[in-house]
């Protein structure tokens, strides 16, 4: 598979990180040449004082290329996210991902077909996975995900709209934020272009709003996961 996206095989890795500020917090991102590890984000859980846009903590010098793309994908993410291509993904490399269990099974379904601006229940996704009894364990999927925001465990909801427990419930706010952003599609200022290392601001009076998040996953469902294209395989 020469498609730098493809999952690769587990080897041998030397990792190397970089940090991000963004609206959430601080976010660590590891990987090596193969492809991205683990996203980390470091929240002491308040939005309200963060930057209203991405600005890269570190320098990119040797840093693995695919590295780099994930810093590019989360910088047009937090400026504009629907800018973002199917092909802007950088690959992904972590043991989880590579396994045939059904947490892999369910973390690439996810990825594939609910896209920016959906939501999908626990029980639907269950399903989607191929067992639809296993809402339960696809909860335990979203706890073990290694790569969130690239694997968008925030659009995974309870069947009764509620938000769910993102970050263990201390995060619900933040992942309320990220439905409003996607939905809102990114600030007004354009997405950035080429480049990084550079300081991507935004208007913060264009910030999602944090407190109408029972309005956002309550009312209309227009925006949940259309599965057609699934359908269609």
């Amino acid at each position: 598979m020469s498609d730098r996206n493809q999952m690769k095989r587990p080897n041998p890795c030397t990792l190397k990180m970089v940090a991000l500020l963004t609206p959430l917090g601080r976010i660590e991102v590891s990987g090596c040449e193969a492809g991205v590890h683990n996203i980390s984000i470091q929240s002491d859980g308040t939005l309200d004082e963060r930057p209203s846009g991405c600005m890269l903590v570190d320098t990119l010098e040797n840093v693995p290329s695919e590295l780099q793309v994930c810093v590019d994908w989360l910088l047009s993410y937090f400026q504009n996210p629907r800018s973002l291509q199917k092909g802007d993904m950088p690959a992904l490399h972590h043991a989880i991902l590579l396994e045939d269990t059904f947490t892999s099974r369910v973390l690439h379904t996810l990825l594939r077909y609910v896209k920016i601006g959906e939501t999908v229940s626990y029980k639907r996704l269950a399903e989607m996975a191929g067992n639809i009894r296993a809402a339960r364990a696809v909860g335990g999927a979203m706890r073990r995900n290694p790569v969130p925001l690239l694997i968008p465990c925030h659009r995974v909801i309870s069947s009764d709209r509620q938000p769910g427990n993102y970050m263990g419930g201390k995060g619900n706010h933040m992942k309320c934020w990220l439905l409003a952003h996607e939905r809102a599609g990114g600030w007004d200022s354009p997405p950035p272009q080429g480049g990084t290392g550079v300081r991507r601001s935004c208007d913060s009076a264009n910030r999602p709003g944090l407190k109408d998040c029972s309005e956002l996953l309550g009312g209309s469902r227009r925006s949940d996961v259309n599965t057609e294209e699934m359908n269609q395989k």
